[in-house]
């Protein structure tokens, strides 16, 4: 299939033609890169035929990537609508919050315990260092995405595969809500990343859970409060 130069991000010429899980995938990344960014707001409808002409493939993938979405509590499906854009709730985000606590402090005390066995955390540093710079920037957009790069290299420290695969969606949420809802200085949440990557670095298992589930907690209120003149309870 030949790109047109009129049609937006097509999928990749290295995909045309033969890996319809790859095209798939592709198209999930940019539907939901789409929903994150405001490009295709809470209730829109994602037809798939205009979704299929705009990223240049066929209907298949595009009807996999909406069924992923679906799963992962990005998107909805009703009968004669079709897919659209799944509405938020302020009980959505006090349960991605509630999940997290259970889940990146776990992860933030077994990264602790991998690092201090010798697993490096250059990575998680450089994402530090990287944030830093963003906000120096006012790069907001940015920060936001670096900031939930962040969570997931700690997650991803933890050595944990299932874990690792069980909390892809929630980051795609994490953003999409941030995004709404960025409520705390910047360079307070700084600050506690440092911390956190400190105690990461450190080896240091039982204080980098006490310091994740402090940072997500504290950041459970300004984020309820700056959505709560939006989205339904």
């Amino acid at each position: 299939m030949e790109g047109n130069a009129n049609v937006a991000k097509p999928v990749p010429e290295t995909l045309n033609g033969r890996d319809d899980e790859a095209r798939a995938e592709h198209v999930y990344q940019l539907v939901l890169e789409g929903i994150v960014a405001g490009k295709y707001e809470q209730g829109m409808r994602l037809r798939e035929r205009e979704l299929s002409e705009v990223y240049d493939v066929s209907r298949i993938p595009v009807r996999e990537a909406i069924q992923r979405l679906e799963q992962d509590g990005f998107v909805e499906t009703f009968p004669r609508r079709g897919a659209v854009v799944r509405r938020l709730t302020l009980t959505d985000v006090n349960e991605l919050f509630d999940v997290r606590l259970c889940l990146e402090t776990f992860a933030a005390r077994m990264a602790a315990m991998r690092v201090s066995g010798g697993e490096s955390g250059r990575l998680l540093q450089e994402l530090l260092d990287e944030t830093r710079d963003a906000i120096d920037g006012g790069r907001t957009d940015d920060v936001v995405r670096l900031s939930a790069e962040f969570h997931a290299e700690i997650v991803r420290l933890s050595g944990s595969r299932l874990l690792i695969e069980s909390v892809k969606p929630l980051f795609g949420r994490m953003r999409w809500i941030f995004g709404l809802a960025h409520n705390r200085s910047n360079e307070l949440q700084r600050d506690e990343h440092m911390e956190l990557c400190n105690a990461i670095l450190a080896g240091k298992a039982d204080l980098a859970y006490s310091l994740a589930y402090s940072h997500i907690e504290l950041g459970r209120e300004p984020v309820l409060a700056g959505l709560a003149q939006t989205l339904e309870p």
